[in-house]
């Protein structure tokens, strides 16, 4: 596991952007070899979209072929509705990219089988040839996607029913009323991202810091589903200052100094300054 440490939440945006550039145009994705990303909702990745957008805009970055799997949608909201994951990665990233609407995958929330559609998202990952990079980010209980504590850590892509603290959170994106938060949701697993060749997992705010110490310090735990990464072959985890204030000195230390240098060369390519 890699763990780079960065001052600000503006910093992770940036730094994670360059990253999957770098990792797009190293991959030299063609019409016979499409780079398969999957990707987030949410604040945290935010900062990364807008950067990726500037990249293609300055001719830095082409996504024709590219192939997108998003995480995860709630079940029973409207495409349209703003809080929609549809709704959020089209006004957010895709519609100011060059990405080839039939290579966008996000679940169907309002599927008439839900299951179905679960199987089916599974089969089209495959059918791609499985996720060269899932990026992702956690919540403060440590959950990745809509995988809650006590989640299976071999799950598959599946309904799942929201806990009290997601619906909680979430409130806030719909006029603090919970009562307007959907109770359920269509969201890989666990199991699903792990089969990803490379997991990277960005993690920003002091709110986050239990969660990352939990994925750092301690062992894995299905109550803090995002500690099933320290199994990963590949996983790299992309925080700020802030996410680090429960960590042990001896820790970031070590990230930040002995692997600081490392860290930093990993998002460079021949074009960056």
């Amino acid at each position: 596991m890699k763990l780079v440490i960065l001052d600000s939440a503006d910093s992770v945006g940036l730094w994670a952007a360059k990253y999957v550039k770098k990792r797009i145009n190293d991959f030299q994705p063609g019409p016979n070899k499409y780079f398969v990303l999957g990707l987030p909702t949410g604040s945290t990745p935010l900062g990364m979209y807008k950067n990726l957008i500037k990249f293609h805009e300055e001719g830095k970055l082409s996504f024709e072929y590219v192939k997108t799997f998003n995480m995860d949608e709630y079940v029973g909201l409207p495409r349209s509705h703003p809080e929609s994951y549809h709704y959020f990665m089209w006004h957010n990233f895709f519609k100011h990219i060059n990405i080839k609407p039939d290579n966008v995958h996000i679940l169907d929330g309002n599927a008439e089988n839900l299951v179905e559609e679960c199987n089916k998202f599974e089969d089209l990952i495959k059918e791609a040839g499985g996720v060269e990079l899932f990026i992702g980010g956690i919540g403060p209980d440590g959950h990745i996607a809509f995988n809650e504590p006590g989640s299976s850590l071999v799950s598959r892509t599946r309904i799942k029913t929201l806990a009290q603290d997601t619906l909680e959170a979430n409130a806030r994106f719909f006029d603090n009323d919970i009562s307007k938060v959907p109770t359920k949701a269509l969201t890989v697993g666990v199991g699903t991202v792990m089969d990803a060749k490379e997991v990277m997992i960005l993690i920003t705010g002091t709110h986050k810091a239990f969660a990352l110490y939990k994925a750092i310090e301690e062992g894995v735990n299905h109550m803090w589903t995002v500690s099933a990464f320290q199994q990963h072959p590949n996983t790299l985890m992309v925080c700020d200052e802030d996410a680090t204030l429960e960590l042990r000195v001896k820790t970031v230390k070590y990230f930040k100094g002995i692997l600081g240098n490392l860290h930093n060369k990993l998002a460079e390519d021949e074009a960056d300054d």
